[in-house]
Formats: C-alpha cells, structure tokens, sequence
C-alpha cells in the first residue's frame, strides 16, 4: 500500500510571529522555519503504518517555495521513502493547495491520504476536506486513532461529544489530530540517508493546474493587546465590576 503523506513549510511554533510594518503579512526575514506539528503528525502515522507491515512505500509531498525542501528532507529522514515538491512562490489559498495534491494524488495513486487537519499559520482546516471533495475519496478527520484491515480503514475522530469512530473504503483521505501520536526526531544517520533519497521537483504548470485566486489580502495586523487582569476580594465586587465596568452582565 503506498502511503501519500502531505506536509506544510509553516513558521516553528517557538517563533513570536511579527507583522510587517506595511502590514502586508508577516514577516519572514531570517524566522526560523519549521515543518507544521499536525503534518509531523501525519508523517509519523505513516512511517507507523509502515513499520507494522500495512504500508510499503511512503511519499511525502510538499507545495511552496524551493527552501521548502528542508522540511522534505526532514520528513525524508524521519522514514520516508521519497518526495516530492510542487515548487510555488504564491501564497495559495486551501482551494489551490487542494487541486494541485489532487494533481498529485492522480499522478501517484496511493492507497492512503494523509495530512495534519490544519497548519499552524492560516489555521483554515481545510485542505483535507476540499482534497476529499476533488478525489471522491472518503473522509476522514480529526483522526485520534487509526486502524487498517484489508481495503478498509477505521478512524477514531476527536468531535465535540467524544469521539466518533468511521469505517472507510480504500483509498481514503485522513487528517490528523494530536492525539493520534507523538513524533519521533530524526537520528544523525538517518538525515545523512535522507540526503540521498530521491525528490522530485514539479511546478503548478506540469501538472496543469492554475492556482489563481480571487482572494486578495487588505491587511494583516497584529491583535490588540489584552489589559492586565485585576484580583477582587469577593464575589460581591466581582459581579460589581462585570456589571458595572465589563458590562457583559
């Protein structure tokens, strides 16, 4: 069973964004960059998938700017077999992202679909669904657990009442949630092999793909800053205060 496993190049969860003074997006000079935590969850689900025996080959798949095959080669390290990355300098919207992993799903016809059910820097949860929508697989997401048996697939899901669990058909589309496992780091001789392995660069063009939008960015600004809270000495002045200077009772 090949898996297709998709990762997202996403400023590191330690870095304290900043916005830029134009406020035309975030500012990006010399940030430190990261592969997106749900998409490390993803690529570890995979590399479990195949460690038990479920899977046989592994690709992992990435679409942004040249320096995001950093994060391949990361995910390459970590036990994938190859990778691929559709080269963009755009800042694409989830539709756009969507349609060119569809391409990709196309040209690669894996069995399974992986990906974190959100990056941390557009947070659209998105992507998983409308990839659903585009291939007509099943769906299925928020995944805490995963279990696969023969040409089905069985997904715990995190949903607001608990958890949920859904049968799905091969081939299949899952997201990850983080409670589906814990990512294991690369080892030194593992990202000295990485290097070698092979990746394979496309672009939006050769998979016949426009990733116009019609989205247009006004303006990004950092959010307010949030007062100092206050200690009160009773639940008297408490409701004082919430009623009289909060007003929201």
């Amino acid at each position: 069973m090949k898996v297709l496993a998709c990762i997202k190049r996403v400023v590191d969860y330690n870095v304290k964004v900043r916005v830029k003074a134009d406020n035309s997006g975030v500012d990006l000079a010399n940030v430190k960059m990261s592969m997106n935590p749900f998409c490390e969850i993803a690529v570890e689900e995979a590399v479990r998938l195949k460690e038990e025996g479920v899977a046989t080959e592994i690709v992992v798949v990435s679409i942004g700017p040249t320096t995001a095959q950093e994060q391949l080669r990361t995910a390459l390290a970590l036990g994938a077999d190859r990778a691929i990355l559709v080269e963009s300098a755009e800042d694409l919207t989830s539709l756009a992202v969507a349609k060119l992993l569809k391409a990709v799903v196309d040209k690669e016809q894996p069995q399974l679909v992986i990906l974190g059910k959100q990056a941390i820097d557009s947070d659209n949860n998105q992507t998983g669904q409308m990839l659903a929508a585009l291939t007509g697989f099943g769906q299925g997401t928020f995944a805490s657990k995963v279990e696969v048996a023969g040409d089905k697939v069985a997904v715990t899901r995190e949903v607001d009442g608990g958890a949920q669990t859904v049968s799905l058909s091969l081939p299949a589309i899952i997201t990850t949630d983080l409670r589906l496992n814990e990512p294991r780091y690369a080892s030194l001789p593992n990202i000295m092999k990485a290097k070698k392995k092979p990746l394979e660069v496309l672009t939006p063009d050769a998979l016949g793909v426009s990733t116009a939008s019609t989205n247009k960015t006004l303006k990004v600004e950092a959010p307010a800053a949030r007062s100092a809270g206050i200690k009160v000495k009773s639940v008297a002045e408490l409701v004082e205060k919430l009623k009289n200077e909060a007003k929201v009772i």
